[in-house]
């Protein structure tokens, strides 16, 4: 893993994670709540590998899901 080479106060630097917890924020957590931290941890895991990475339809994909942008790159 490397720094950022961005200087101090460049919101661009981390652009792509804060979309990507806005959008888990959004679509997971402000729609339910748990009743222990195993069982969000359990939610959030399976959003993201059931949901997130095989169904989610993603625009910088050309609105393809990440399993369907990498089954077609492969071929």
């Amino acid at each position: 893993m490397r720094l950022s080479v961005g200087r101090t106060w460049q919101c661009w630097d981390d652009a792509l994670a804060e979309s990507f917890f806005a959008t888990v924020k959004s679509e997971l957590l402000d729609t339910s709540s748990w009743p222990s931290q195993v069982a969000a941890r359990t939610a959030i895991f399976d959003f993201l590998e059931g949901w997130y990475a095989l169904q989610r339809l993603h625009s910088s994909l050309g609105h393809h899901s990440p399993a369907e942008y990498w089954t077609a790159l492969a071929a």
